[in-house]
C-alpha cells in the first residue's frame, strides 16, 4: 500500500497543520485505487469523515460500495497493491498520511481495534480462541502471561460468549459462526482502543446475542470509545449510530444525523436502501394463533423427514454435549421450513444432518420416504444433486486458489453439464444471483462478502436441486441485494417446486420466506408451527425473547424530498452533543 498527501485545489478545503478539534480519527479527500496503468480501478472517491470520542458513525451501502475499503484504509489495511491518497489523515492527533507498516502496527490494537466481517478467516485455525483474544495484550505489553487465561475468559464473557473458559480452550472451527464473531469482538476490545472499527459486527449473530453485542458497543461508545460501524442492517444502525454516511460506487451520497437520514432520506439511493428493509412484524390481517396450533401434515408424502435426531460432540474436558437433541420435522415438496435460534442452538448441525454430511447418533433422516442418513456414502452420492447446501461462510467453503469460473464449473461438471456449455451456464448463474459475469475470473479473496455469498448460492443452483438447505444464506448481504436474492429463491420455488430448509437468525427474513418454522434452543425444538402462529403469537418464553430482541427502525421512513442530497464526499455533520 502507498499513502500520499495531495494538495487541495482552491475550491477544496485547504490542508491544515493541526487535526480537527477533539477528533480521534479524521480524513479528508480519501481516494483508494487498485492496479496500475490501464488496469487501475478507483474504488473510493474523495471521502471525508470525522470521528470523535464517544460517538458512532455508520457507513452503509451495498456490497462493493467501498465501505470496508474505506474503513480499512484508515488503519493501513487497504490491501496489497492498494494506492491510498489523502489530503489529510489524522490518527490520534498525528498526521498519518506517510505512515509505514511499522507505524501502523503501533496504532492497530492499541489505538484502533478492528472487528472483521469474516471471522473464520480472521482467526488463526491453529491457535486456541483464548490465545487469539489476548494477543493484543501481549503485543502491546499490557498483561503478564500468568494473567492471560483469566483475561481471555473475562473478555469472552463481556462479548456474550457462553461458557467462556471452555470456549477459550477450543479452536475457531469448533465454534459456531456467531461465537467466532463474538471472539473477534473480544480480541478487538482487549487493549481498550480509543477507536473501534466494526465491519458487520452482528452479521452472524442471532437477535438475542446481537442485542448483547449492541449493548456492549453502546457501553464502549458511552465510555468514550469512537466507533466506526459498517453495517447493512439499518435497524442496527438506527439503534447504535449517531451519524450515518451512505456510500454507493465509492462515494458518499448522503450523510447526517441518523434520525434525519433514516427518517427523511433525501437521496434516491438512500430511499431505495430503506425501502428494501424487511419487517419482522406480521402484516395486518394475518391470523394470530388461538390455542395450541394443530400439527400441519403435508398433503403429499414428504420430500425430507426426520424423527428423534440426536447428534453429540465431545467437549475439550471429555464430556459429551448434544448439539441436536430429539429433533424431528417433515418437509413437503415445494415447502419452505424456517429454522431459527441462537448461535450454538444446533441450527447448523441440523442442516448438516439433513444434508447427509453428518451421521446422527440416534434417529434417521429419510429422503422421499427412503433411507438417506443411513446410506453408505457411495450409495448416497448419486442422490446428492437433489439436495444442495448454501453455506453460512462461503470463503471457508471455496478453494482460495480457484476462480469463480472454476468454482461454478466444478459444480456444473458434477451436475453433468457438457464442458462446452459450462462457461455460458456459469455466466447465467451469476446473472441469476445479481452478479456481473465479469467476476468469473476473480478469486474469492477479491470478492466482497456479499458477492461471495451470492456465488455460493449460484454454485448450489448449478445442480438444479429439488431441495436447498440454506444456512444463513443472506446474512452477509446488504438489504437491496438480500431482497433480490430472496426474490430469486421465491421465483425458483414457484417455477421449479423447489423446497427449502431456511436457517437464519433474522426473523424478518424467516417471516418473509417460510411456510412453517422451528424455534431451536440448546439443541431442542421449543416451538414449531405455521409462521403466522409462531411469530404472530409465540407461546414459548424463548420465542418471545427472540422477537423482543429484534432491532427496528425507530420511525417510519419518509420518502418526502428534503432540501436535496448532500454533496458527495462532503458535509461531514457535527458530532453528537455530549
Amino acid at each position: 500500500m502507498t499513502a500520499t498527501a495531495r494538495g487541495a485545489s482552491p475550491a477544496e478545503d485547504r490542508t491544515t497543520t493541526t487535526p480537527p478539534p477533539a477528533a480521534a480519527l479524521a480524513v479528508r479527500g480519501l481516494t483508494v485505487a487498485f492496479g496500475r496503468g490501464a488496469r487501475r480501478r478507483t474504488v473510493v472517491h474523495e471521502v471525508s469523515l470525522t470521528l470523535v470520542p464517544g460517538e458512532c458513525l455508520a457507513l452503509v451501502g451495498e456490497s462493493g460500495s467501498g465501505k470496508s475499503v474505506t474503513a480499512r484504509a484508515l488503519v493501513g489495511l487497504a490491501g496489497p497493491g492498494a494506492s491510498v491518497e489523502t489530503r489529510e489523515l489524522w490518527v490520534d492527533g498525528h498526521e498519518a498520511g506517510g505512515y509505514r507498516e511499522r507505524d501502523w502496527r503501533r496504532v492497530r490494537g492499541r489505538f484502533a481495534g478492528l472487528v472483521s466481517q469474516d471471522a473464520l478467516s480472521a482467526l488463526d485455525p491453529l491457535r486456541r480462541v483464548g490465545a487469539e483474544v489476548v494477543e493484543p495484550l501481549l503485543a502491546h505489553g499490557l498483561a503478564r502471561r500468568a494473567e492471560l487465561p483469566g483475561r481471555a475468559a473475562r473478555l469472552l464473557a463481556a462479548a456474550g460468549v457462553p461458557e467462556p473458559e471452555l470456549r477459550a480452550r477450543q479452536y475457531p472451527h469448533q465454534l459456531s459462526g456467531g461465537l467466532r464473531q463474538r471472539a473477534l469482538i473480544a480480541s478487538a476490545t482487549a487493549a481498550g482502543p480509543r477507536v473501534l472499527i466494526a465491519d458487520e459486527p452482528t452479521t452472524a449473530l442471532d437477535v438475542t446475542v446481537q442485542a448483547q453485542v449492541l449493548a456492549l458497543l453502546e457501553e464502549l461508545r458511552d465510555s468514550g470509545t469512537a466507533l466506526l460501524l459498517i453495517s447493512h442492517d439499518l435497524a442496527v444502525v438506527a439503534r447504535l449510530a449517531d451519524r450515518v454516511a451512505v456510500m454507493t460506487e465509492g462515494r458518499v451520497v448522503e450523510s447526517g444525523p441518523t434520525a434525519r437520514v433514516l427518517g427523511a432520506p433525501e437521496h434516491p439511493y438512500t430511499r431505495t436502501l430503506i425501502a428494501s428493509v424487511p419487517s419482522p412484524d406480521l402484516p395486518p390481517g394475518l391470523p394470530a394463533a388461538d390455542g395450541p396450533p394443530a400439527p400441519v401434515e403435508p398433503a403429499v408424502p414428504p420430500l425430507l423427514s426426520a424423527e428423534n435426531l440426536v447428534k453429540r460432540y465431545r467437549s475439550p474436558d471429555g464430556s459429551e454435549r448434544a448439539a441436536v437433541d430429539g429433533v424431528g420435522f417433515a418437509l413437503a415438496p415445494g415447502e419452505t421450513l424456517g429454522v431459527v435460534g441462537g448461535s450454538g442452538s444446533g441450527k447448523s448441525t441440523l442442516a448438516r444432518l439433513a444434508m447427509g454430511l453428518l451421521t446422527p447418533d440416534e434417529g434417521e433422516v429419510l429422503l422421499d420416504g427412503g433411507p438417506w442418513s443411513a446410506l453408505d456414502e457411495r450409495l448416497r452420492r448419486p442422490l446428492r444433486r437433489d439436495v444442495q447446501l448454501v453455506h453460512q461462510d462461503p470463503l471457508a467453503a471455496f478453494d482460495p486458489r480457484f476462480t469463480v469460473r472454476r468454482i461454478l464449473g466444478e459444480a456444473l461438471a458434477v451436475a453433468g453439464t457438457a464442458r462446452g456449455l459450462r462457461r455460458e451456464r456459469s455466466a447465467g448463474l451469476l446473472e441469476q444471483v445479481g452478479l456481473d459475469p465479469g467476476l468469473l475470473e476473480r478469486r474469492p479473496a477479491r470478492l466482497s462478502g456479499g458477492q461471495r455469498q451470492r456465488v455460493a448460492i449460484a454454485r448450489a443452483l448449478a445442480a438444479s436441486p429439488r431441495l436447498l438447505v440454506c444456512d444463513e444464506p443472506v446474512s452477509a448481504l446488504d438489504v437491496t441485494v438480500q431482497a433480490q436474492v430472496l426474490a430469486l429463491l421465491a421465483r425458483l420455488r414457484a417455477e421449479l417446486g423447489l423446497a427449502m430448509i431456511f436457517i437464519s437468525h433474522d426473523l424478518a427474513v424467516i417471516r418473509q420466506v417460510s411456510d412453517r418454522v422451528l424455534v431451536m434452543h440448546e439443541g431442542r425444538v421449543v416451538e414449531s408451527g405455521p409462521v403466522a402462529d409462531v411469530l404472530g403469537a409465540p407461546r414459548h418464553p424463548y420465542t418471545r425473547r427472540l422477537l423482543a430482541s429484534v432491532p427496528r427502525l425507530p420511525v417510519p421512513p419518509s420518502t418526502a424530498a428534503g432540501t436535496g442530497p448532500a454533496a458527495p464526499g462532503t458535509g461531514d455533520p457535527c458530532p453528537r452533543s455530549t
